[in-house]
């Protein structure tokens, strides 16, 4: 009766006029960046981040929240279209969706992945709504070492999970936390690496870092892009798909939405790496693998709900515990803390009508997307013959007025420039951005919380191990970096990757 009577909350703040209005706007630039190759729903959130600063909180985080999935769905409109994935998580549904186009199913393809996002969004959403409650309830009981012991599992989950190269991973985190120490020490009141520049004095613009890592960064490299491509616009036809196709495409939605919705909940998960987990789950367990890579209808099916699950219940980290368990999380903590809002437990008691209307939104941000995509795929299509020419300088010239107006201050604009170098540059170097900013995130946090542990332990390093549930959340990280150097288990997780 309290989860029903929470989720009314929900749908009574979810549907007011305003939010309506704005979860379409979100569903709406969601689809949009992910039919855009070179965005994505990480870009576009860091560049939207200082419009939240004149709307009211719940309404930007149903923004943000229906960019992050709608990213999901119009991704796989150009991955079956036209072999070029908008989104990350849509790769591996370029292998068998744009087969089947090839072959003339573009049209079951499509709606293949719409049915399956649209199931798994909403039983992920389900998910989300049941574990808020009890996970928490449980994370009232931590104090600043079970945090801080969370937050080391955290990044340690970010690194493992993370596709690439380990050490390279481990490299970006340790970046991201040094970065996050730029600034006036809260305790002493002394300025730590600012370099006697007055602009770094309460540290590096969060809105600047992320917008030059995915922002500036994205333009540099996609310039780089040739932009003739293949489409089969002409033979979008048959939409519904058969009765064969649902036998074969029901039971791998079903599985790819139960493996997203459990990765999404790890740290360092979300909707790419379940889409990658997704497809090579499908290869293994298929009768006919020898279709994989030709238009198997369940190589579009399976990742297609793993990706929607994952981004879905990634929120309950975040919403129950203030971890973000990926870059997008990491920049809906940044949006949360521009409107001073602490993620975390107290998001429920203390503004109940943001969390339930949140998660709330979710479900009406579904159907929503079912509309957006399938009728009007020869809108999206038709926007793939915008020339990059023409979107670049728009796409940089609204990041630039974006970061400056934060502040009033060239600065900032001159720190994103900084960072869209050397996003271009990581990029180059197969170093992905992303455990960096997680890392930027999360190390103020974990200073903190590591000071809190100590002040009230009179300086005793004990109390993180003495404490059960810090124990217990320290000997799983510690798990976990022992399981991961053992070179079966590391060839597996870079075949995950580099099989899909």
């Amino acid at each position: 009766m309290e989860l029903i009577s929470h989720l009314a909350l929900g749908f009574d703040t979810a549907l007011s006029l305003h939010n309506l209005l704005y979860a379409f706007v979100g569903c709406l630039l969601g689809t949009l960046i992910g039919v855009l190759p070179g965005l994505g729903p990480s870009t576009t959130i860091a560049m939207l981040l200082p419009i939240t600063y004149t709307l009211p909180p719940v309404s930007a985080l149903i923004m943000l929240a229906g960019i992050y999935y709608g990213a999901q769905y119009g991704g796989s409109t150009t991955a079956i279209l036209v072999n070029l994935p908008g989104e990350s998580s849509s790769v591996v549904t370029a292998l068998d969706g744009y087969q089947m186009a090839r072959k003339g199913r573009a049209g079951a393809a499509l709606a293949t992945a719409g049915i399956s996002s649209f199931i798994a969004g909403c039983v992920a959403t389900l998910l989300l709504a049941a574990f808020a409650t009890p996970m928490a309830e449980l994370a009232f009981n931590f104090g600043p070492a079970e945090y801080f012991s969370l937050m080391v599992l955290g990044l340690v989950g970010a690194v493992v999970l993370a596709s690439g190269s380990l050490v390279k991973a481990i490299g970006m985190i340790l970046l991201g936390l040094v970065l996050g120490l730029v600034g006036t020490d809260v305790n002493s009141g002394v300025a730590r690496y600012s370099f006697d520049i007055p602009e770094l004095t309460d540290g590096i613009n969060f809105v600047a870092v992320a917008m030059g890592l995915f922002g500036f960064a994205e333009i540099i490299a996609n310039v780089e892009q040739r932009e003739h491509r293949e489409t089969f616009t002409n033979k979008v036809t048959n939409l519904f798909p058969t009765m064969e196709d649902f036998k074969r495409m029901l039971p791998a939605a079903v599985r790819g939405t139960a493996l997203g919705s459990a990765l999404g909940m790890l740290p360092g998960g979300g909707a790419t790496l379940s889409s990658f987990a997704s497809y090579t789950l499908e290869k293994k367990l298929s009768k006919r693998p020898g279709e994989f890579g030709q238009g198997a209808i369940e190589g579009v099916a399976g990742p297609e709900a793993a990706n929607n699950a994952g981004a879905q219940t990634s929120f309950v980290p975040l919403l129950t515990l203030g971890i973000p368990s990926n870059v997008v999380m990491a920049l809906m903590v940044g949006a949360m803390t521009i409107h001073n809002i602490q993620p975390g437990p107290q998001v429920m008691t203390s503004n109940p009508e943001l969390f339930w209307g949140l998660i709330a939104s979710m479900w009406i941000g579904n159907a929503m997307l079912i509309i957006l995509n399938l009728p009007l795929i020869g809108l999206w299509v038709k926007l793939l013959k915008v020339p990059y020419k023409y979107l670049y300088p728009a796409i940089l010239v609204f990041c630039c007025i974006g970061v400056y107006s934060i502040n009033n201050n060239t600065f900032d604009v001159f720190v994103t420039a900084g960072f869209g170098i050397a996003g271009y540059v990581f990029a180059r170097c197969g170093m992905e951005p992303a455990p960096l900013l997680l890392g930027f995130v999360l190390g103020p946090m974990m200073e903190e919380n590591l000071r809190r542990a100590l002040l009230l332990s009179r300086g005793d390093f004990s109390t993180l191990v003495t404490r059960p549930l810090s124990a217990t959340l320290l000997v799983a990280t510690l798990v976990l970096l022992v399981i991961v150097a053992l070179p079966a288990i590391r060839k597996t997780r870079e075949d995950a990757f580099q099989e899909a």
